[in-house]
């Protein structure tokens, strides 16, 4: 076979730069093709790659269901896997490290088009060797595995990943290469085997299979609920796609809104509460079965099959927070769908050296909780762990936790802290490198750590004194915070360049160099900038006239600073959240008494959790609807962390918030229906 050694070219997507151009010859082999590229210049206009935009989103093979309220306006269209991420994260894509490899010998995306319809994918084609002509291609894992419909099997190999696709498979794995951001595998010769094309278009992967029909259309019901089989006459690709509700009536939101608003809300009593979900196959339909119609089943609301050219969708409404379970038959080639309240698959896959992803059912008693989870070894060469904003270096802003996580070139992330959603500003402990970005609150729960592997959890609060010339002390009520009451602020050049009062009638005081240098009247909120001294800090005096009249202009002070208990000083990175959930293997639960609402311990929602084992490891996990019904309680979430060995535990933000990423995609629910998140915890891997 003919083997080409490609270029490589890798731009920025910036205004008014070169960028390169590549003409594209096939070299054709056997049962798939590589391209030889010429690069010449091209000059690039609109001011950024844009990528197609639209209201449905591939999901994958097991991405967790999970319903939005807020969902925006649905459109018929159907091509890309994941919503449009955040503008600066197309302006400013960090560029991947390839080990032992020199620019001109390597070519990257990335984009992937499958039969003409186009993913967010990492790819890569490079030599085998620095003299080879032997040209190999990667790509990500896990959006192989969530657009082509390539399932990931489970291995304790981290070198070695097995695939099964349809009647195709590789149970010895594909050879695997980790980056800093994505764990690639080696497709080449699998892509022969399947009997694929490949070429490369500017920053795509193109990938072709060649045309399937969809010969016939099976349903049956079983005891656990409905089953449709789908009768092709060769393997191909094939996504789950989520679809959005169609928008209604806008309506006023309820006072006591739900924590986690993808739970169905009250409705009229009979109204059927019911999700679309959509199976495209890139297959052509049989016209026999163009206008069959088709009877719903036990659980299965409706099922309709559209023909598209080329592409056949099978649409199907199944009940509120479930989703159909997909996957592939071989020897006789066959997509079953299931329609089940158990749609998770379970896996248990070494991803990386100190990294393993696993996916669950946890059970307690009757209620059965799918848990997807990554177990992290802090101590593995190569691994850190950090604290990760969605607007860095800036406190302020929100961002999905996807967009997040590939700007802050991390491996595998979840989200953390809670926030305000109108201020965009953090509500208790990040700590960074020793820095408070924003300080603690209410006694609230915390995980702390360090880069000797050592990990802490438990409830933090951060006490401040202020001590004059004249030996008075004034207790400090936060620091770098927008939780706000009645006492003493105290706000430093880690918040930014500037403090705007949050309340009106606040006291302003300047300290530079440890001395009072002035006092001003802040106003009306959020109207007036004060300047934050590098050398120094602002005091703002909420309802505090008495702690102003002991600071006058002139006043020297000194500061000392603490964490309570103490043992949280030693370390450099610090995540709030709340409440702690179990200590010492024992349930340690009273979120009352970490200031959370009656209403709020109530709840049942989605769940993000960090939890330390035995081992010292960090179990980083998501904790969705127990199968067919509400999320877990906090009690819940309790006893399902004990149970799955955790030492210590502790609960993050959740609902709509709770998102779990690894490798370029979310594991554990479609990209759409997460909500823009503050902050993370992000697991940085160096190979």
């Amino acid at each position: 076979m003919s083997k080409t050694v490609g270029l490589w070219t890798r731009f920025l997507v910036l205004p008014a730069i070169a960028l390169c151009f590549i003409e594209s010859q096939a070299v054709k082999g056997e049962g798939y093709k590589f391209t030889s590229t010429t690069i010449v210049n091209k000059s690039f206009s609109g001011g950024q790659d844009t990528y197609p935009t639209r209201k449905v989103t591939v999901c994958g093979t097991d991405i967790l269901p999970v319903i939005d309220n807020c969902a925006s306006q649905y459109q018929e269209t159907f091509v890309n896997t994941q919503l449009p991420i955040a503008d600066r994260l197309l302006l400013n894509s960090p560029q991947e490290k390839i080990l032992a490899q020199s620019p001109a010998e390597v070519k990257q995306g990335r984009q992937v088009s499958l039969n003409g319809r186009t993913f967010r994918v990492a790819w890569s084609q490079q030599p085998q060797g620095a003299t080879s002509t032997n040209v190999r291609t990667w790509i990500a894992d896990v959006g192989f595995m969530q657009t082509a419909g390539v399932e990931l099997l489970n291995s304790g190999n981290a070198t070695k990943q097995p695939v099964q696709w349809f009647s195709q498979s590789q149970t010895d794995g594909l050879a695997v290469r980790l980056t800093a951001q994505h764990r690639y595998l080696d497709i080449t010769d699998f892509a022969i085997k399947a009997g694929w094309q490949l070429s490369i278009e500017d920053n795509t992967l193109k990938i072709s299979t060649q045309p399937a029909r969809l010969a016939g259309i099976r349903q049956g019901q079983q005891e656990w609920g409905d089953r449709i089989v789908l009768d092709l006459d060769r393997p191909t690709f094939w996504q789950v796609n989520y679809v959005e509700a169609p928008s209604k009536t806008p309506t006023p939101t309820p006072k006591d809104t739900p924590d986690d608003p993808t739970k169905p809300t009250a409705t009229k009593p009979g109204t059927p509460l019911t999700q679309e979900w959509l199976i495209a196959v890139d297959a052509q339909l049989d016209p026999t079965l163009v206008a069959r119609t088709f009877a719903p089943g036990k659980y299965l609301t409706s099922l309709k099959v559209e023909s598209s050219g080329s592409q056949t969708k099978i649409r199907v409404n199944v009940p509120l927070g479930w989703r159909p379970l997909v996957f592939t038959l071989g020897n006789r080639d066959r997509l079953i769908v299931d329609i089940r309240p158990d749609s998770l698959i379970e896996r248990d896959i070494l991803w990386a050296p100190g990294l393993r992803w696993r996916q669950q059912y946890r059970n307690l008693g009757t209620s059965r909780f799918p848990v997807v989870w990554l177990e992290v070894n802090p101590r593995q060469p190569g691994v850190k762990i950090r604290p990760i904003l969605s607007n860095p270096p800036a406190d302020t802003g929100t961002a999905p936790l996807l967009a997040t996580a590939e700007l802050s070139n991390v491996a595998a992330a979840i989200n953390a802290g809670f926030f305000n959603r109108i201020e965009r500003l953090a509500l208790g402990a990040i700590r960074r490198d020793n820095r408070w970005l924003s300080g603690p609150i209410l006694n609230r729960g915390a995980i702390a750590w360090n880069d000797n592997g050592e990990i802490k959890i438990g409830r933090l609060s951060l006490q401040e004194t202020l001590i004059t010339a004249k030996g008075e002390r004034l207790a400090i009520a936060h620091l770098n915070s927008a939780y706000t009451q009645a006492g003493i602020g105290r706000y430093t050049s880690e918040w930014g360049g500037t403090y705007t009062p949050f309340s009106d009638g606040e006291i302003i005081v300047t300290v530079q160099n440890g001395k009072v240098i002035s006092q001003s009247a802040g106003g009306p909120s959020k109207k007036t900038s004060f300047p934050i001294p590098a050398n120094g800090y602002l005091l703002t005096l909420r309802s505090n006239q008495t702690a102003a009249n002991q600071m006058p202009i002139g006043t020297n002070l000194s500061l000392e600073s603490t964490a309570v208990p103490a043992d949280f000083n030693r370390y450099p990175y610090i995540l709030g959240g709340g409440p702690v959930l179990v200590q010492n293997s024992q349930i340690f639960l009273d979120a009352k008494a970490e200031g959370f609402s009656d209403a709020y311990v109530k709840q049942t929602a989605i769940r993000s959790v960090v939890g330390t084992t035995a081992t010292g490891n960090l179990l980083i996990v998501a904790i969705h609807n127990r199968a067919g019904g509400s999320g877990p309680t906090f009690a819940e979430i309790a006893q399902i962390m004990q149970q799955m060995g955790a030492v210590d535990a502790l609960n993050f933000d959740g609902g709509s918030s709770t998102s779990l990423y690894l490798g370029g995609q979310l594991l554990d629910r479609p990209a759409q229906t997460a909500a823009r998140v503050h902050n993370g915890l992000g697991v940085f891997i160096q190979p």
